[in-house]
């Protein structure tokens, strides 16, 4: 998994006693393909764990973060719905180390 690869995040929360197969049939439920090599994140209802499916040579890979304290960023499911929105690498790094995005943006150039 790294930055070459499509990925989107459940904009619902995920019930986290979920495996491989349940995982995997929530995205074929809104017609995409688990298997495609795309990265899936899903994230529970108190906030606190994150799951990310994605398929590497051969079989199904799952990381699973559990924050030690604090949750992820209360925004984080931007609308209620069943679904995937997608997002970018750096704002996925940014949000598995607790980070807000929009607290995180600085401006590329400074003036002197």
């Amino acid at each position: 998994m790294n930055e070459n690869n499509r990925i989107v995040m459940a904009q619902h929360p995920t019930d986290m006693r979920m495996g491989v197969n349940c995982l995997s049939g929530q995205v074929r439920m809104v017609g995409l393909d688990p298997s495609n090599g795309d990265v899936y994140i899903f994230v529970g209802k108190s906030r606190q764990v994150m799951k990310i499916l994605h398929w590497e040579h051969g079989g199904y890979v799952v990381y699973y973060k559990r924050l030690e304290e604090g949750r992820f960023h209360p925004r984080i499911f931007l609308r209620q719905g069943v679904g995937f929105r997608s997002m970018r690498w750096s704002e996925l790094v940014l949000l598995m180390e607790g980070i807000s995005p929009k607290v995180a943006r600085r401006h590329r150039y400074e003036k002197g």
